[in-house]
């Protein structure tokens, strides 16, 4: 029993102390400066665009420095948030009506002679039609929000991408050197970084 414990004491000691004994390879030299060029690639921007634009609709542009899509994010906001309010509120007093009416009152579509201008079905129809416009400017208001952000986003991402004039594309064509009788014509594509 004291012999096995003793066996794995000592391997135990000869395996860690093996484990001491290796060299790190992947230590990096602290003593070369490495210049690092600031404004080149920033990693936080794409996040820091799509939460601004999520907080507040347009500023993801403006933090991208693209002023005058602000505006057009301002007023694609806009347009679905006028259609929502302006069906809510005649939605909802098409609903009033239909409501007075079922119940015997008098509503906003019938004079004091008792003469009904707009029918009980028409009032129905109504409803169906306004709750239905109000619904899809709400889908298209939640849908253009998310593309501005989106968009803020892809920006973010793209700004930092490299195009300089060193990237090039030249097509070129090639004859093919070893025979000269028949006729053959390659494709090359060479791009450069």
């Amino acid at each position: 029993m004291i012999s096995k414990k003793i066996i794995i004491i000592i391997s135990v000691l000869f395996f860690s102390f093996h484990l001491f004994a290796q060299k790190d390879s992947t230590k990096v030299k602290t003593k070369q400066n490495l210049i690092i060029q600031e404004g080149v690639y920033k990693p936080l921007a794409p996040a820091k665009a799509a939460f601004y634009s999520a907080i507040f609709p347009g500023l993801g542009q403006i933090y991208n420095k693209k002023y005058w899509k602000a505006p057009l994010v301002w007023g694609a906001i806009a347009t679905p948030t006028y259609f929502y309010l302006n069906n809510n509120s005649e939605y909802k007093r098409y609903r009033t009506a239909y409501k007075l009416r079922k119940s015997g009152f008098q509503d906003e579509f019938t004079n004091d002679l008792g003469e009904v201008t707009v029918s009980l079905e028409t009032l129905e129809r109504a409803q169906e039609q306004l709750r239905e416009n109000r619904d899809l400017s709400l889908m298209w208001g939640v849908i253009i929000y998310v593309l501005q952000i989106v968009e803020a986003s892809v920006n973010a991402h793209l700004i930092q991408f490299n195009t300089d004039d060193n990237l090039s594309l030249k097509p070129s064509f090639v004859q093919d050197p070893i025979l000269f009788d028949a006729p053959k014509v390659g494709f090359t594509l060479k791009y450069t970084f």
